[in-house]
């Protein structure tokens, strides 16, 4: 039975360091999250940010000290849609207004939101996770934030591209 135990937990420990690499390191990740947050404090946005990983499993998040309680929620939600649909939250919102028969995609799950601020990382054309923020008084402004935060990470910037 305690050989049983071992494999198992051994079987596990694999499992979880193999995730582990898989995604964005955890002092990597808080590291990121950190410039995001200074950026936004030093445009006068109190925010909160989130990292989650390939699979949207939240590996950091941090939120200023006077951000709204519903940054929280926010912040997490923009990662996981960026990293679940692989494309920026903005990109996705307005491409639902664009194709109706796709609004379903709001309702897909209670994790996904379709509001700019969330980037996939994208990482030596990998994904490793996604980064959302929110709490600026603009999804473009939560934007640019988040862009601090995939330099920290030498991960794609997508940078918006003029009309």
């Amino acid at each position: 039975m305690i050989k049983r135990a071992a494999a198992v937990m051994l079987g596990l420990a694999v499992s979880v360091s193999a995730q582990a690499s898989h995604g964005v390191a955890p002092d990597q990740a808080m590291a990121a999250l950190a410039k995001v947050l200074a950026k936004c404090e030093s445009d006068g946005y109190q925010v909160a940010a989130a990292i989650v990983d390939p699979s949207g499993v939240l590996r950091a998040q941090l939120r200023a000290e006077e951000a709204g309680p519903h940054t929280i929620d926010s912040s997490y939600r923009k990662a996981y849609t960026s990293a679940s649909l692989k494309r920026p939250t903005q990109a996705m919102a307005e491409l639902v207004t664009k194709v109706p028969s796709i609004e379903g995609l709001h309702h897909m799950n209670e994790h996904i939101l379709l509001l700019g601020g969330g980037f996939p990382i994208i990482i030596d054309g990998k994904l490793k996770g996604g980064i959302g923020v929110g709490g600026a008084p603009g999804a473009h402004l939560d934007e640019v934030c988040a862009r601090e935060g995939l330099k920290s990470l030498g991960a794609e910037l997508f940078e918006k591209k003029a009309d």
